[in-house]
């Protein structure tokens, strides 16, 4: 899939008013190289929209799709805040909104931990699926620094998942994803929707202050043999800007989406402390550093020396 984008695309917008102008810079999506067989849906809901698709040569307000390597590679040129969980936001939740034991450990003890389910909390640095012994592990993580991150939690079947867009504390859009771990698409739009949505708003009105305003929420379905369906529980939560909509209204996916990787200078103080750290960009006190608020202040003058 090519994305081209005119020469006009690539100026920010100028308005006359009363013989000033005030520069009006587009709203632009990049989709990260390498994704575009999985980015069909949100560059066709950018273009409903009136984005501007384009990459880092494009001038304007960036939003982002794609997978947290090539942000991490080009997050000095993106200058964009990418909202995520905590770490160990899975890990702290009360027992029952969890329905399993999850913990978070190194990838060292892990390894030693039998078999469990195993997955990095916010990257892709290796599969998130169930492992059979350390082993197994090991040989999947082959190279990784031992004293890593990593959720371990027990196994566990679910009847049912169901992938929920938040934005702001309330569930956007969503839909179910799976139905005993395999890939069954439907709407929330049933009985059993308007349940996990109840669940998962009542979820975020106790605990939404731990989570940015934009995320991705999954939920399962869990019981007894002769109830799978009785329980629902939290099954993870992640960044939005790569995660799948399956059957979710693709148009408000897109607002949650531009919401939890907006510019960054743009963040608000209740998300900052979720933007996505990287040191050339982000303090650990997650304000810009100092050398790239100077470079956003030699763009901006840039940018308007070129009208």
């Amino acid at each position: 899939m090519r994305i081209r984008v005119s020469r006009s695309a690539i100026l920010c917008r100028v308005q006359r008013r009363g013989g000033h102008h005030d520069r009006v810079p587009p709203q632009i999506l990049t989709v990260a190289p390498g994704e575009s067989s999985r980015a069909g849906w949100v560059v066709d809901a950018a273009r409903r929209r009136g984005l501007v698709l384009g990459g880092l040569e494009v001038v304007g307000d960036r939003h982002y799709w794609g997978g947290p390597l090539w942000a991490a590679a080009h997050a000095y040129e993106l200058r964009v805040g990418l909202l995520e969980p905590h770490d160990d936001w899975l890990s702290g939740l009360p027992g029952r909104r969890l329905g399993r034991s999850v913990r978070l450990m190194t990838l060292d003890a892990a390894r030693h931990a039998g078999r469990r389910f195993v997955k990095p909390p916010s990257s892709k640095d290796f599969p998130a699926r169930v492992y059979s012994d350390g082993a197994d592990l090991a040989s999947a993580t082959a190279g990784l620094a031992l004293d890593m991150p990593v959720l371990v939690s027990d196994v566990v079947e679910f009847a049912a998942e169901y992938r929920l867009f938040v934005l702001d504390g309330r569930v956007h859009t969503g839909s179910r994803y799976a139905t005993w771990g395999h890939l069954d698409l439907g709407t929330l739009l049933t009985a059993e929707g308007s349940r996990v949505v109840a669940y998962a708003e009542e979820l975020l009105g106790e605990m939404g202050d731990t989570l940015p305003s934009a995320v991705v929420l999954d939920v399962g379905l869990v019981g007894p043999p002769g109830e799978p369906r009785r329980d629902a529980v939290v099954v993870e939560a992640n960044m939005a800007w790569f995660a799948q909509p399956y059957r979710a209204d693709t148009d408000r996916v897109l607002d949650v989406v531009m919401r939890a990787a907006g510019p960054l200078d743009r963040v608000s103080d209740s998300d900052r402390p979720f933007v996505r750290r990287h040191p050339h960009v982000l303090d650990a006190a997650g304000v810009i550093a100092p050398a790239a608020a100077d470079s956003l202040q030699r763009a901006d003058v840039r940018e308007g020396a070129r009208e």
